[in-house]
């Protein structure tokens, strides 16, 4: 019996396996492999560390390297802001065919694919948009206003891009939160600031810390909108391992910028579990 249930575990747990090893294990050890190769003639390689040095050693790809990772945490805490108020709207205020409604609406969005939404915001930011339009309706500016390719055009375009992945999670964890806990620390001579603060707010941390997290993955990570919305003088990292890989050909160096985001997204997630004393588990759960 002992042996069969090993099996059956190890047969339920081999298509997890499985997708670990091919997608995520053995591609991320032949990025770290390839980034410590030193190209030194035509097909000739040597193992060093020379593209870690390129790294530190060129100004322009630190500034991009810390520009990104700022403008991801930016982009995380704007979300978290907006995202929060709506979420406790949702699971605590709302209810029935309204709250249904307000899901939905949040939901709505992403039925389309990411560069048709970027599309959108293109079409509503550009200088004959819809907003430039009606600011010259309005009287407000004397022409034509250019509201694309700068940091708040992007900061726009990634806050919306990843609104709901904080919204579900905000959403799941402050439902399990019962009124009643609330209507007792108001009964305790508590206001609407302390409440929040000693009651909602640590009922919500998981939720908040696993929507920051995935937020933040998603801003750090994303090509697509900062190179629409932010123009050629972006300056996403993202970018620039696209041009290692693609535009240079350089799989060496490339490989090595991947394995940076890689240590600095890590990093910043561990930061922030410690800083909220949250663990994985609990957070992923």
């Amino acid at each position: 019996m002992r042996t069969q249930a090993k099996l059956g575990l190890f047969l339920l747990l081999s298509p997890l396996l499985l997708w670990l090893t091919l997608l995520i294990l053995i591609p991320h050890v032949d990025m770290l492999l390839v980034s410590l190769r030193e190209r030194i003639g035509v097909g000739q390689y040597q193992t060093s560390l020379a593209n870690y040095f390129t790294f530190f050693s060129e100004p322009l790809y630190l500034r991009t390297f810390v520009r990104t990772a700022v403008m991801s945490i930016m982009a995380t805490a704007i979300t978290l802001l907006i995202a929060f108020p709506v979420s406790y709207y949702i699971a605590k205020m709302a209810r029935g065919r309204v709250r249904s409604a307000l899901f939905l609406l949040c939901l709505v969005p992403f039925w389309v694919s990411e560069l048709v939404r970027t599309f959108g915001w293109m079409i509503l930011l550009r200088e004959t948009g819809v907003i430039s339009k009606l600011l010259q309706y309005l009287n407000l500016t004397d022409g034509p206003v250019e509201l694309l390719y700068n940091d708040a055009a992007i900061m726009v375009g990634l806050v919306y891009t990843s609104m709901l992945f904080m919204v579900v999670p905000l959403v799941t964890t402050l439902e399990s939160l019962p009124d009643e806990v609330i209507e007792a620390g108001y009964d305790l001579g508590g206001n609407g600031l302390s409440v929040l603060r000693e009651i909602v707010i640590p009922h919500a941390m998981p939720g908040i810390v696993s929507g920051c997290i995935v937020v933040f993955m998603l801003s750090l990570g994303n090509y697509l909108t900062p190179t629409m919305l932010g123009g050629k003088d972006s300056l996403w990292f993202t970018e620039l391992i696209y041009s290692q890989f693609i535009v240079r050909f350089n799989w060496e160096l490339g490989a090595a910028f991947g394995f940076m985001l890689l240590i600095l997204s890590s990093t910043i997630v561990w930061g922030m579990l410690k800083l909220t004393g949250q663990s994985l588990e609990k957070t992923m759960g």
